[in-house]
């Protein structure tokens, strides 16, 4: 018989005697008692507790993590040194004169710890009492400004700590939103985490509002009492304190009473916070101003508006005031305002833009009253320029070849159902381009702009800096695209300065001629316009000042402008320029609506004489203007007997010869100084030379109406 394995007297039950005792059917075997045994029953799991305090912690890391990224993001620390304000700019003429300031009063940043005792003690009596105890956040004073707000008999109180106006004023906007108050908080917190006390009381002081457009403590110490924040009374202290409740409405230049019963009220709640007994509060006089006057100048003109972005932009991130000049120069500007004033408008509007060769703007006007509207016509407005847009029309000419003296056909013509009308309804059929530029011919333009290609039109308008869209029709060379007075103004400037010219508001923004890339060479392309461009056109600029359509514009020194009249005369202008001044004059209605009878060579062309007559100080020309049939010939250096001869032989205008030169029927063109110049195979009356590249019929685009009699220069020629 096998020993039993639960026997104590048994050797293998000695040897297991310690040994779990497995179960049957759930029950110990026999003589289980008092012996250990080893139960197959599922076993209940016990964490470890420190586990889940962990988690916790990792996932409250994770997002004090993220909130601090988003505040280094969304509220970096640097901006609670910024102004809630733009900080002010004085614009000065280019004789250094001011002419206009923008933005807030802003000066130096204060340091509490350099700062009487008084002066952060009134702030903190009647703002914020506990400032040196809480975390950004007062409870007490929140419970306090409830309680009372809902007892109260309509009065108002607030709980914000000085930490949570800090955060509201440096990084949020004035909407009461619950969200915006939530990170009024979370900013509050991560401010008072970063910076030391006296470090948010600093910041707090150099950027708080105090009424009269001031921002922080040392301006509003200047601007009311003319001296620095070191040197504050407690009165003095006291009523600055008092101002930032309702600055607008306490300002004491304004409201002296009203500033005087609150600064009595901050002096009790700095007894009662027991930072002065009453004995001191007693001696505390109503504080006196001694207000720091700045010259007046004007809020905004129309200038400054279109100068001030880029003087911010120069100037940087500035934190006190600056000054910034400008290329306005004065005289001319009180010129430009006396001729605005004096043209006899009535209700129609104008705009005025003079530069000088390099771009330098310096006189500018952009409506008839700027107290009434502030909207630049000569900047921002985009209107039509008629027939000062032949510019471009007559300069691609010119590259195509021609010269002034060429000739074009002045006589009706219809592309594609659309047929261009002269203003005048005359047509002398073959003129030179002069005498066409001079008239202003829009049959001849329009077939110019035939001849040499509407892309070829648009790029001379593109060289000479004209931004604006400008579709590819043939009615552009009537000046049906949009456009600004100001770039207009300029492209005729380039003509002045034999390059292209870039407008400019201030000195160091001046057009620096940009160093040449390895490609111009191969793309042709240049800002200089090539001697002949120049010369051409300034030929037919001085025709049309000097007897054409502008004549009315004609100086007595030497004159160069056109004119320009778009459909039911909506829009009138003269652009020109003398004596290295170039000048553009706009005139007609915001609604865009007809003024009868206006005219480029009426209106616009008087006030462009007057405003340059007292720019330069010169004189209208004295001569009667000649009628366009008879050309005036000016002096030539250098001329021989033989030609001074040859110009009283010959007609004083070009004529044209045909015969037969070696058995060919050739056109002869005889100039004034005698030279023969071979036409073409064409009889008179046939194509135009030179004649026009082959290529698809133009497209004119959607065909305005006919010009009305009388108009753009049928009264003025």
């Amino acid at each position: 018989m096998r020993d039993d394995p639960f026997d104590p007297a048994s050797a293998e039950s000695s040897r297991d005697a310690d040994a779990p005792l497995e179960l049957t059917d759930g029950m110990p075997p026999p003589g289980w008692e008092g012996r250990a045994y080893r139960a197959n029953l599922p076993v209940v799991y016990r964490g470890d507790p420190w586990r889940h305090v962990v988690l916790g912690a990792s996932i409250l890391f994770a997002l004090l993590f993220a909130l601090t990224l988003w505040l280094a993001l969304t509220a970096p620390l640097s901006k609670s040194l910024q102004p809630p304000a733009p900080p002010s700019i004085t614009l000065l003429s280019a004789e250094g004169q001011p002419i206009a300031r923008r933005g807030a009063i802003i000066a130096e940043r204060v340091d509490v710890a350099n700062l009487p005792p008084h002066v952060a003690e009134a702030f903190l009596a009647i703002e914020d009492r506990r400032f040196y105890s809480h975390f950004g956040v007062d409870p007490r004073g929140i419970l306090r400004a409830a309680t009372h707000n809902l007892f109260s008999d309509g009065s108002l109180q607030g709980g914000s700590t000085i930490t949570q106006q800090l955060a509201k004023n440096a990084f949020l906007d004035a909407d009461r939103t619950f969200t915006r108050k939530i990170r009024e908080l979370l900013i509050s917190f991560w401010l008072e985490i970063w910076l030391s006390k006296d470090e948010i009381l600093s910041r707090y002081l150099s950027n708080v509002y105090f009424g009269d457009n001031v921002y922080g403590l040392r301006a509003a110490a200047n601007h009311y009492f003319s001296r620095d924040p070191e040197e504050l009374t407690l009165g003095q202290a006291a009523m600055l304190a008092g101002l930032v409740k309702a600055p607008s409405r306490l300002a004491p230049t304004g409201n002296l009473k009203g500033a005087r019963a609150r600064q009595a009220l901050v002096v009790g709640a700095m007894v009662d916070a027991g930072f002065i007994d009453q004995a001191e509060a007693d001696t505390v006089k109503p504080a006196v101003l001694k207000v720091r006057r700045r010259k007046d100048l004007p809020n905004g003109t129309y200038f400054a508006d279109w100068v001030l972005p880029e003087a911010r932009d120069q100037a940087g991130e500035i934190a006190n005031d600056r000054t910034v000049a400008t290329t306005l120069e004065m005289q001319l500007q009180r010129t430009a305002e006396r001729t605005v004033r004096r043209a006899g408008l009535g209700k129609l509007q104008i705009a005025l833009v003079a530069m000088r060769e390099d771009g330098r703007v310096v006189a500018m006007v952009g409506g008839r009253d700027y107290g009434k509207s502030a909207f630049n016509r000569a900047t921002q407005a985009m209107r039509q320029p008629g027939s000062t847009f032949k510019l471009f029309v007559y300069l691609a000419a010119l590259r195509s070849g021609m010269t002034p003296q060429s000739l074009v056909e002045d006589a009706p013509i219809t592309i594609k159902g659309w047929s261009p009308e002269n203003a005048d309804g005359r047509y002398l059929g073959w003129i030179s381009l002069e005498d066409a530029f001079a008239r202003s011919s829009n049959v001849a333009a329009v077939r110019l702009t035939q001849r040499v290609g509407t892309q070829d039109v648009i790029r001379a308008a593109r060289d000479l800096g004209i931004t604006t869209p400008i579709p590819d029709a043939a009615s552009i060379a009537l000046g049906t695209s949009t456009g600004s007075l100001i770039e207009l103004t300029a492209a005729y400037a380039a003509i002045a300065a034999g390059r292209k010219v870039t407008p400019h508001g201030l000195p160091d923004s001046a057009l620096i001629e940009p160093e040449q890339s390895w490609m111009s060479p191969f793309s042709g392309r240049s800002d200089r316009l090539a001697r002949y461009e120049v010369e051409g056109m300034r030929t037919l600029l001085a025709a049309s000042a000097r007897r054409g359509t502008g004549r009315a514009a004609n100086l007595s020194i030497p004159t160069f402008g056109k004119t320009g009249t778009t459909q039911d005369n909506r829009d009138a202008l003269f652009v020109g320029y003398a004596g290295g001044l170039i000048t553009g004059i706009w005139v007609g209605n915001d609604d865009n609506s007809p003024s009868g009878g206006l005219a480029g060579g009426g209106l616009p062309a008087r006030i462009w004489r007057d405003f340059m007559t007292g720019a330069l100080g010169v004189d209208r020309a004295g001569a009667r203007p000649q009628p366009v049939a008879e050309k005036t010939v000016e002096p030539d250096n250098g001329m021989t007997e033989f030609d001074n001869m040859m110009r009283e032989v010959l007609p004083p205008d070009p004529v044209e010869i045909e015969g037969r030169i070696g058995g060919l029927g050739l056109n002869l063109r005889v100039g004034r100084n005698g030279e023969l110049e071979i036409i073409g195979p064409e009889p008179r009356g046939g194509r135009e030379f030179p004649p026009p590249r082959e290529g698809p019929p133009l497209d004119p685009g959607p065909p305005p109406p006919p010009p009305p009699r009388g108009g753009d220069e049928a009264d003025e020629f």
